[in-house]
């Protein structure tokens, strides 16, 4: 399988709200990030969470964000940063 984004690449995560087990924390929903690795390809885990056992496999990848960017009201440095993981169906380029 191959990766849709590749490091540096600036990523928007999905703005939806399924029911039931996710994989993206509601903060970061509809915020900007970048690609900083690719952790490997692995089977979705919101469908083995459901026990799709065949699940597909999706590149995982590691975003950093401004914390500025994640909180309009973050009071700390300009260059602090949070690094979440992300299947690759909750990111669209930015």
């Amino acid at each position: 399988m191959s990766e849709r984004f590749s490091v540096g690449d600036r990523v928007r995560v999905r703005r939806a709200y399924p029911p039931g087990h996710v994989r993206a924390p509601y903060f970061t929903r509809g915020k900007v990030g970048e690609v900083q690795a690719i952790a490997g390809s692995y089977r979705n885990p919101e469908q083995l969470a459901y026990g799709i056992t065949d699940a597909e496999r999706l590149p995982l990848y590691r975003v950093i964000f401004r914390q500025s960017d994640l909180w309009s009201d973050y009071e700390g440095g300009p260059k602090d940063t949070t690094v979440v993981d992300f299947y690759e169906n909750w990111l669209d380029p930015a």
